[in-house]
This record gives structure tokens, C-alpha cells and sequence, in this order.
């Protein structure tokens, strides 16, 4: 008998005779597994394949440009993109059809548990279509606002998108940023009407929401269940109908748009390509027009949803290469690739992301500084829409200061470094970067420039050196039902955002967009609703401030002295809270006797505690740091 040991024959994992010590282990790389000659067996992906009969390299030159198209799923969060992907994969024979086949293309651990898509992820379908074998392209992307830069990326590789819409909760607010992502693009957009099977679903008024805020007709939309995979198939046609194919040409030098890519530790970095131009194959020797290295192509091939190799990759087609780039920093998203001695021009390659909240990062042991290290860049590569910049904390030690996209971004982050790389972290409390116009001449000089961004509320200038502050400012969009307009309005205001536009997307829904001062909305904005006054930022700065006092009151041990805490706005103190000194009882030896004596002794104990705040050290734990960095509050 033979036994599995591990799932990965690529990886070094091979079946053994049953009962061997090394059954169930996994072999390291990088040697390829052995022969055990014509009944030996291994498993390529989920895929079992004998090593006689395994599945032949398709041949992608039987895929001309005018058969192919390349796609997204797009929508807001929860609307079903990643149960349409399950049934698009099925329908095309992808996968197997079974009873399991849930949110088959989200692979991280953080999308299973949290049942949402983090990262985009791609796959190449085979579908007959009117006699007609023809090749799509489909990437599966994020809803929340917080991964909308998976979004764009994802896009620069497609000619349409399926806009899937809820036909319960109709367009909601990332409908409408993602729809205009897609717009600004040029791409063509199918509007699909999803989960018609509930019993509120209305897809007639759905309809009307799609014709009135983005001018589709009402019989250019689709209405399916994803679930029950009612009328799925009429998706697959009109992708083939109404996305046109790639424009390229394959008779032009290779230029290879790199849109995503991961790290594995056995073969280096795996890019994800979209082809403009040209072809690639293995043994191709191509250069990166970011590092200008050069490169031996080591596999090509295509996401089947798993690595697929193949014998080439030609233009308009999107799939995978691996070149043995082994350095995290060797692979930027948005590089072009092309051959060596047949230099290109650059694509264009992707506006760098604009991160909205920052966050120290620190190892909760100074002896993980390097591991951690090295868990941040290659987190980094696989999302690129992190920022990192180092920085040190005399109570934390070294770190980072890191930018995110948003609250959820940074906790995806965080989670997955525990979870994929096995560290711990602390992570501060999340700040938003802001500038201020300098006019010290001092700090104009050592700044070297006027205006400066400060991301740590550590660096702040001095009001007295400032002519001006500038914090961040975003447009919201809020899509409510009408009966809420008034509480949704007046969180608004007191949230100091302006109102921008007012719209009645049909009978009962309302869309509104603010202009918010970003640091109003980005932790706590989904709290209840609050009656502020004119002072609002005043008060809360007072309130945040005392909360910080009073848990660094509770972590800090009692000292021989008194130790006074304060928060400070400048020069300013806004709160305060005392940590009661130890008292020895200096009377317990006095039995009676005259009050001066009694009186003397404890001025003489006061004296001494005053010496001892003068001359006294004060170190701080640092779990006490830990208790007041942290983003929630038991206060």
C-alpha cells in the first residue's frame, strides 16, 4: 500500500509504503520528489495524477486574442461575488461540483474565518460556447472599501466587469465607488441582480436604483441566484457577448504587466502577469524595467484555480511566471517584464496607494526584531498597499510605523501575520497622517521644505513654529433608508462633515455625500449616535485624554512617592490622575503622649517623600504600554 505524505508532489511531498517511519512527513525542497516508477503516484494541487498518465500542458496557442476575455467580480461587501465565482468554476468544469465548493477561490485562513474577500485571486476558465472553445479570465475581488486598491489593480488586467448587486439591499456604497473604478477604466459593465431568490428580494426596484444612478438599461441586467445557481449560465454568455477581447498584438516583443504577486520559500517570488505583448515561455531570459536584473523564466502557466504550468503564455492572456526572483524587493507590482536585448516602453503600472491610518508595529521581544522583519517584507509584497517606515520607541523599543488603507486592512494585516508567519506583535493605536505649513525658519531648514507630512503624533511641531495644520479629508457616500436621513444628517455634523450632494435613488433610499475630515470616522464612526456641541474637538481630546490617564493609572505599580500623570494638548494640561504613594503608619510607635511630637514625625515622612520625587526614577513596565496602546477600551 502506499500512503500520502503531505499534498504537494511540487513541493517535495511524495507518497511512501505504508508503515515507513517517514509516512505522513513532509520531505523539505528543493530536490523533486523520486520516481517510484508506473504505479507511483503524486498529488498536483487537489489533483491526483499517476506519474504515467499526468495531465498533459495545455497548449494556450489554441486561444486566439478574439476567443479570450478577461474579467472581474465586483460589488459591494456580502453581495455574493465569491459564491457567483463558486458556480462560474463549476459550470465551466473548473471544479467539481459538490455541496463544499464555498468561497473555493478565497485561500487565506483570515477570508475562511471572517467570511470575506481580502485578496484578489484569479482564474482561467475553459468554456464551449456555440461550438466555440473560448479562454476566461476571472478575478474574484475584495468589497470592502478597505481593499479597493485589489480592486484597481485587478481591473488593469480586464475589458469588463460583472457588477453583482443584492436584490434585497440594492446598490449600496461600494456599488457605486467600485462601478465608477470600472467606469473610469473604460471597461464594460454587465449588471447582475443577485440572490432573487430571497423573499424580499425586489430585483424590479434594483432595476430602477441601476437605471437612475448609472444609466444602464433596465434589459442590459441579469438577475440570477447564485446559490441555487438559478440562470448563472446566461453570465457566462454575456461576458463572451459583451466584453470585447484584449487589444494586443503577439507579434511584438514580450511586455508583461506584473499585477499581483506572492512568496513562496521554495521557489521565490510567484508574479502574477497580465500579457500586452508578445509571448514567454521557460528558459526565456527577461529583465524587470524597475531593477533591470535579468532573469531565466523557471514556469509559466495559468491559475486553474490552482498553479497550472504551461508551455508558453501569449498576449491577451493572463496566468503566472516564476524566474527565480528570490528577494522580496525584486518584485514591484506594476513592474514590466520584458525579454532580454528586445527593451520595451514601460506600461504605466498603478498610482501608489494613499494610506489613511497609521499604526506602530513592534516586536513584543526585541530578539523577534528580525523575524518579524522579514514576515513584513514579504507580507508586503503580497499587499502592496502597505506602507512601512522605521521607527523606535523608547518604551517599545525598534519597529515600524506602518500605513493602511483602513481600520479592517490594518486587523487583516495584523491577523495574518500570526497567523501565516507565527509572530506577535504590539500594534499602537491607529493615527492619521496630517501637515502642517511651517514658519519657524529653524524647522524650515531642518525639514528642508515648508510644508510636512507628520505620521507619528510624536513629531508634532509646536503650535508656536506652525502657520497652519491640514488634516486629510475624505468624500463619503452613505446610502440609507429615508426613515434614518435625520440621525444619519446629524452624525454627520458632528462629525464636522460637509455636506456635498442629496439624491432619492427610488422610493424609499437616499444617497448622501459628505465631505469628512478623516480623523472624525476612522475608528469609531459606526458608534452610536451622539449630541455634540461646537466644542466637540476640544471635549474630545479632554475625554480621550483623561481614558489614557486613568488606564496607565491602573498599570502602573504604587512607588514610595506620588507619581502624577497628565495629558497634555502643548502646553496645556487637559487631564490628570494620581498614583498614591506607599505610607508607612510613622505613629504606630506613639501611645498618647503630646500632638507636636505625633505632628513632627509626619512632616519629617513628608519631607522625604518630596526629596524622593525629586530624585526618584520612574520605569515604566512595558505591558503597562501595551494596556494603554490598545485600540478598544474596556472604559
Amino acid at each position: 500500500m502506499w500512503t500520502l505524505a503531505g499534498r504537494g508532489c511540487r513541493r517535495g511531498r511524495v507518497l511512501l509504503p505504508w508503515g515507513t517511519g517517514a509516512a505522513r512527513s513532509e520531505l523539505p525542497r528543493p530536490r523533486p520528489a523520486p520516481s517510484f516508477g508506473a504505479a507511483a503516484e503524486c498529488w498536483a494541487g487537489d489533483r491526483l495524477c499517476s506519474s504515467a498518465g499526468r495531465k498533459e500542458k495545455p497548449d494556450m496557442s489554441k486561444f486566439p486574442v478574439e476567443d479570450i476575455r478577461n474579467f472581474s467580480i465586483i460589488a459591494h461587501v456580502d453581495h455574493g461575488k465569491s459564491t457567483l465565482a463558486d458556480r462560474l468554476l463549476e459550470l465551466t468544469g473548473t471544479i467539481d461540483k459538490t455541496k463544499n465548493n464555498k468561497q473555493v477561490l478565497d485561500k487565506l485562513q483570515v477570508e475562511r474565518e471572517r467570511g470575506i474577500t481580502v485578496k484578489a485571486q484569479t482564474a482561467s476558465l475553459f468554456y464551449n460556447f456555440e461550438g466555440k472553445q473560448y479562454l476566461l479570465n476571472l478575478i474574484d475581488t475584495p468589497g470592502h472599501v478597505d481593499f479597493s486598491y485589489e480592486v484597481s489593480r485587478s481591473l488593469s488586467a480586464c475589458q469588463g466587469v460583472l457588477l453583482v448587486i443584492d436584490a434585497n439591499e440594492g446598490i449600496q456604497a461600494q456599488t457605486v465607488a467600485n462601478f465608477f473604478l470600472a467606469f473610469e477604466a473604460q471597461l464594460s459593465v454587465i449588471p447582475v441582480i443577485n440572490k432573487i431568490d430571497l423573499k424580499n428580494a425586489d430585483p424590479e426596484m434594483v432595476e430602477k436604483q441601476i437605471e437612475k444612478v448609472f444609466d444602464i438599461p433596465r434589459n442590459e441586467c441579469i438577475k440570477i441566484s447564485a446559490k441555487l445557481g438559478t440562470n448563472v449560465e446566461s453570465v457566462l454568455q454575456a461576458v463572451i457577448e459583451r466584453i470585447p477581447p484584449p487589444k494586443v498584438h503577439r507579434k511584438n516583443p514580450l511586455r508583461a504587466l506584473v499585477f499581483d504577486s506572492i512568496f513562496d520559500q521554495y521557489r521565490g517570488v510567484i508574479a502574477n502577469v497580465a500579457l500586452f505583448d508578445g509571448m514567454v515561455s521557460k528558459g526565456d531570459k527577461i529583465v524587470s524595467a524597475h531593477t533591470q536584473k535579468t532573469y531565466e523564466v523557471n514556469e509559466v502557466g495559468v491559475l486553474n484555480p490552482n498553479e497550472q504550468p504551461t508551455l508558453k503564455l501569449y498576449a491577451g492572456q493572463v496566468g503566472y511566471l516564476i524566474a527565480g526572483m528570490k528577494d522580496v524587493t525584486e518584485a514591484q507590482i506594476g513592474d514590466t517584464l520584458y525579454l532580454h536585448n528586445h527593451p520595451v516602453e514601460p506600461l504605466p503600472g498603478f498610482k501608489s496607494a494613499k494610506p489613511m491610518v497609521f499604526a506602530g508595529m513592534y516586536p513584543t521581544d526585541q530578539s523577534e526584531y528580525n523575524n518579524l522583519k522579514s514576515a513584513i517584507e514579504k507580507l508586503t509584497l503580497n499587499d502592496s498597499s502597505v506602507t512601512v517606515h522605521r521607527d523606535s520607541s523608547l518604551a517599545l523599543g525598534a519597529g515600524w510605523r506602518l500605513g493602511f488603507l483602513g481600520l479592517l486592512h490594518m486587523e487583516v494585516f495584523n491577523q495574518r501575520l500570526e497567523q501565516e508567519y507565527n509572530t506577535s506583535v504590539i500594534l499602537t493605536t491607529p493615527t492619521v497622517p496630517y501637515k502642517a505649513i511651517l514658519s519657524s525658519a529653524k524647522l524650515i531648514k531642518e525639514y528642508r521644505e515648508k510644508e510636512i507630512t507628520i505620521i507619528n503624533p510624536a513629531q508634532f511641531p509646536d503650535k508656536s513654529k506652525v502657520a497652519e495644520y491640514l488634516e486629510p479629508v475624505v468624500l463619503g457616500t452613505i446610502i440609507t433608508p429615508d426613515e434614518y436621513t435625520g440621525k444619519i444628517m446629524a452624525l454627520c455634523q458632528a462629525r464636522r462633515a460637509v455636506q456635498k450632494h442629496l439624491m432619492f435613488i427610488d422610493q424609499n433610499r437616499v444617497m448622501l455625500k459628505y465631505l469628512f475630515p478623516l480623523n472624525e470616522i476612522v475608528v469609531d464612526f459606526y458608534d452610536s449616535l451622539k449630541s455634540l456641541s461646537s466644542g466637540y474637538a476640544r471635549e474630545k481630546a479632554y475625554s480621550v485624554g483623561k481614558t489614557i490617564c486613568e488606564r496607565l493609572k491602573d498599570s502602573l505599580p504604587r512607588q514610595l512617592f506620588e507619581i502624577a500623570i497628565q495629558a497634555a494638548i502643548g502646553s496645556k494640561i487637559i487631564a490628570r490622575e494620581t498614583v498614591k504613594a506607599y505610607k508607612k503608619n510613622v505613629l504606630a510607635k506613639c501611645y498618647g503622649g503630646d500632638i507636636t511630637r505625633k505632628m513632627k514625625l509626619l512632616k519629617r515622612q513628608a519631607e522625604g517623600k518630596k526629596k524622593l520625587r525629586k530624585i526618584g526614577n520612574i520605569e515604566v513596565p512595558k505591558d503597562a504600554f501595551i494596556k494603554v496602546l490598545k485600540t478598544q477600551s474596556n472604559k
